[in-house]
């Protein structure tokens, strides 16, 4: 990278995955953990979730990204992934409203319930036996 180019942050986490994103104005070009985005998710519904905030601002193509995504698992990556993104492109321009219509800027406050003691899962008690 040049000394004089932009470089927008954003940190997005769900589940227990975190990404750490940089976009940067480019061509388009999407890398995840020094990985090809299609390389790195595989499933290419994952990919197009990652980059549903460019989609809804138009810069599709306009800005090349670069995370560090770690913890959970890929759907959760590729959700944190897409909150990193959305929040960047805050600070990248006028975007706040498309972004905050399209929820894109809302944490995804879903997590795994603990188990408790005394049950075999979360909520799944052992099985009842009257004899």
């Amino acid at each position: 990278m040049a000394e004089n180019t932009v470089v927008y942050y954003g940190t997005g986490r769900r589940k227990n995955a975190v990404a750490r994103v940089r976009i940067v104005p480019g061509t388009g070009k999407v890398t995840i953990n020094k990985r090809d985005a299609a390389e790195y998710f595989g499933r290419q519904q994952l990919l197009d979730g990652a980059l549903a905030p460019f989609k809804v601002t138009d810069t599709l193509g306009s800005f090349d990204v670069i995370a560090l995504c770690d913890g959970g698992g890929i759907s959760g990556q590729a959700g944190a992934l897409r909150l990193g993104i959305a929040r960047a492109l805050l600070n990248a321009g006028d975007y706040r409203a498309d972004l905050k219509r399209a929820g894109f800027l809302t944490r995804d406050a879903r997590v795994v319930e603990r188990k408790k003691f005394g049950l075999k899962k979360a909520r799944r008690a052992p099985q009842f036996s009257k004899r």
